[in-house]
């Protein structure tokens, strides 16, 4: 496993094509207005190097027996999935900030359960690449951004029946060694503080949507892949000389940006969806009830800051005792671990899939298509697509 100083060390070694304020970024890493994102993405790193985390933040590999951060680790029991739970909250306590490594967890989980189950139905080898990428990752500790979020367009509207399509990321061009893609993804949290992206579909897909049914992992800093990085409230107070003084959480942070990918080449062994309109569907569900399982650990820890804060507010006004703010404390602490309650719940309650790794219900609909043969099946429509009744069951990441 990496340390956290190796691994800010080796995010120098990227070349990010990053964009902010129209000006080209030459050094991401030490960006005033990103290095709080990377501070946030380095506590992961860091308390995985101290013992007495060490039973929250590292796991055993199922695929190398060896020890690696459980950010990289595939699920294998509901205590993996509980220890995820209690690990985000820790990381959201330490750093008030989103610390950016759970989208990429939670889509490695969603993506390793799929690609088995898509190479049974289909006869591909998209498991078989997925572990040689993943052995990697977990050997080299890597950081994976998961990419999902399309820019989309007329919802109203199947992806390859938008008025421009790369509104939608898709396959543009096709070759013996690959494919190449175009299109973009948004809103994409922690990307600028990864090695890798893995991407997803991200809605269910019909017939017509081949090219648009994709999922794949490539380098962050891929020929082709230009970012646009967003903006923050007060983000331009972390560049000010004299900045002290009211400027927030002022170490740890997040940041998004726009990915835009042009003709950016994607070799065959890492592919892990390619035109199986199907499963998209599949991936998405699964995603979003991994994601919805981590905003059980991860709001929780930045409620847990987000309430002292409020409670000292009012003891240094003077106002503690009074009883309004004693009764919003108490609703704040009542919604906060309710929440908690929630996503240790859900995984107490984690099923197996065919992989053997448990994958956890988000709900009773989540739940029943666990235990649905393939295709997954819409319960309110009948529909063999995974579609919701809207037709988009689209979710950030």
């Amino acid at each position: 496993m990496m340390t956290k100083d190796q691994y800010i060390d080796s995010l120098r070694g990227l070349h990010l094509n990053l964009y902010s304020f129209g000006k080209k970024v030459e050094n991401v890493v030490d960006n005033p207005i990103v290095r709080p994102s990377l501070n946030s993405f380095a506590a992961t790193y860091e308390l995985a190097e101290d013992p007495q985390y060490e039973d929250l933040m590292t796991a055993t590999s199922n695929l190398t027996g060896k020890k690696v951060n459980r950010f990289t680790h595939l699920h294998q029991s509901t205590d993996d999935l509980i220890k995820k739970v209690k690990m985000q909250r820790l990381l959201g306590q330490k750093t008030a900030a989103c610390f950016q490594r759970c989208v990429g967890m939670d889509a490695m989980n969603a993506v390793y359960s799929s690609t088995y189950e898509i190479d049974e139905a289909c006869g591909t080898k998209y498991h078989e690449n997925f572990l040689k990428f993943w052995t990697d990752v977990q050997n080299n500790d890597w950081g994976v951004d998961g990419a999902m979020t399309d820019v989309k367009g007329d919802r109203g509207l199947s992806p390859s029946k938008q008025a421009d399509p790369d509104l939608f990321l898709h396959v543009v061009e096709r070759t013996a060694d690959g494919v190449y893609v175009t299109g973009a993804k948004a809103h994409q949290t922690g990307y600028l503080n990864s090695h890798y992206v893995l991407v997803m579909p991200t809605i269910s897909m019909r017939e017509g949507d081949e090219d648009y049914a994709i999922s794949f992992a490539c380098p962050t800093d891929a020929d082709g892949i230009t970012l646009i990085l967003g903006r923050q409230s007060c983000d331009t107070r972390k560049t000010e000389e004299y900045n002290d003084i009211d400027v927030g959480n002022k170490v740890y942070g997040g940041h998004e940006v726009l990915v835009i990918f042009d003709r950016v080449f994607i070799p065959n062994d890492m592919i892990f969806l390619n035109g199986e309109t199907q499963f998209a569907g599949m991936i998405v569900e699964r995603f979003a009830g991994y994601h919805r399982q981590s905003y059980g650990g991860c709001k929780v820890g930045v409620g847990d800051v987000l309430i002292g804060a409020t409670a000292l507010a009012g003891d240094m006004a003077g106002s503690s005792k009074a009883s309004h703010v004693k009764d919003k404390l108490i609703e704040m602490t009542h919604l906060n671990e309710t929440l908690y309650c929630c996503g240790i719940a859900c995984s107490a309650q984690g099923l197996k899939t065919r992989r053997q790794l448990h994958h956890r219900p988000a709900a009773g609909q989540c739940l029943q298509a666990e235990r649905d043969p393939l295709p997954l099946r819409d319960r309110s429509s009948g529909t063999g697509s995974g579609r919701r009744p809207d037709g988009n069951p689209a979710v950030r990441g």
